[in-house]
């Protein structure tokens, strides 16, 4: 880059803010060591010419500084810094929107990428895109299920072996109970029964005398 250049931007750098002029999404991401990120910046105006990609690779401090990556001219395409590895980095345009893409990105990739414009006489920045590089990505945590107790089954006990809880003399006594109930029933409904018959038996014979 011409050494005008970057003296305004040393110039100008301290007075970096987000601008909703250039709209960058998304605002943070997070992607897994070797993999491809596209970085997205939205131009107010699609008369925009030429546009810069700058990263911030620390917190905002008086000491933090913006590191010069590459930019797109309409004209000349994309033209990357010294020490840059041009295949890992590109700019695409479409509209007013402009395209950061980043390949096979390392940990030491990690930081705040700002677009950028030059207007006369300030500097416009976007509004900046947290990028994070990891080995490994945090999984979330699935919610946990609650266990549904399991039903106990009520079971006699055998000679040879007894499984399951041994049913109580409460529950037996009730099972008794209820077959009893059943033989009582079973014997009114035949009592009943058989006086009926013999009461038809008898009105028969009185009918045909």
């Amino acid at each position: 880059m011409r050494p005008r250049m970057w003296l305004l931007l040393a110039a100008q750098l301290a007075a970096l803010h987000g601008s909703s002029v250039l709209q960058q999404t998304p605002a943070y991401t997070m992607v897994q060591t070797n993999q491809m990120v596209m970085l997205s910046c939205q131009a107010i105006s699609s008369l925009t010419t030429r546009i810069y990609w700058l990263r911030q690779c620390k917190a905002p401090s008086s000491d933090s500084h913006h590191e010069f990556l590459v930019f797109w001219d309409s004209s000349k395409g994309t033209i990357h810094s010294e020490g840059v590895e041009q295949e890992k980095i590109a700019v695409f345009r479409d509209g007013s929107r402009f395209f950061l893409n980043l390949t096979r990105v390392k940990p030491e990739d990690s930081g705040l990428y700002f677009c950028m414009v030059i207007g006369s006489p300030s500097l416009t920045f976007g509004t900046g895109t947290q990028l994070s590089v990891v080995d490994i990505l945090p999984t979330t945590a699935q919610p946990t299920k609650k266990s549904t107790p399991k039903k106990t089954v009520c079971r006699l006990p055998r000679p040879a072996t007894r499984k399951g809880p041994l049913c109580s003399p409460i529950t037996l006594s009730l099972l008794v109970a209820g077959i009893l109930v059943l033989l009582v029933s079973l014997g009114v409904a035949i009592h009943l029964y058989c006086r009926q018959r013999r009461a038809r038996l008898r009105f028969m014979k009185q009918f045909y005398k």
